[in-house]
């Protein structure tokens, strides 16, 4: 005599866990598309940042450039000046001048860095939208 589980314990368990709603599995193709997109939008905003950061490696180069050529067109103007008050007024001049271009040059460093971070921050947030909206919609099919 074969083994009836209906017999046995008083209840049909093939139409009991027939019967039983378990929550479907996703779309594992969907899901796997979506992960790749992820990645690919993390390679870019990777990208967009250590593109940033060549451009302000970039532009420190041209200011470290910039400053020396400056610093001896100074000296070369410094001693070309006879009095000693000439020489004060030149200096003055030369430090008021070279306060405000290295306050212009911090300036537009922090401005190439923070456009830099908020394009990729743009990018990530996108897809992070994107990605929800996909999360929704694999839940609404089912």
């Amino acid at each position: 005599m074969a083994f009836d589980p209906k017999m046995a314990f008083g209840t049909d368990f093939t139409k009991m866990f027939s019967e039983l709603k378990l929550p479907a599995m996703p779309d594992m193709n969907a899901m796997m598309k979506a992960h790749q997109r992820n990645m690919e939008t993390l390679t870019t905003a990777n990208r967009m940042a250590l593109e940033g950061a060549q451009a302000v490696a970039r532009r420190q180069g041209e200011i470290a450039q910039q400053s020396m050529t400056e610093l001896t067109e100074a000296m070369s103007a410094l001693a070309g000046t006879a009095t000693p008050q000439e020489k004060a007024a030149k200096q003055a001049e030369l430090v008021k001048h070279a306060y405000e271009r290295a306050v212009g040059n911090l300036r537009e460093l922090g401005d190439l860095i923070s456009k830099s971070n908020g394009e990729a921050i743009e990018v990530l947030n996108q897809r992070f939208a994107e990605s929800m909206d996909e999360v929704k919609a694999l839940a609404d099919q089912k």
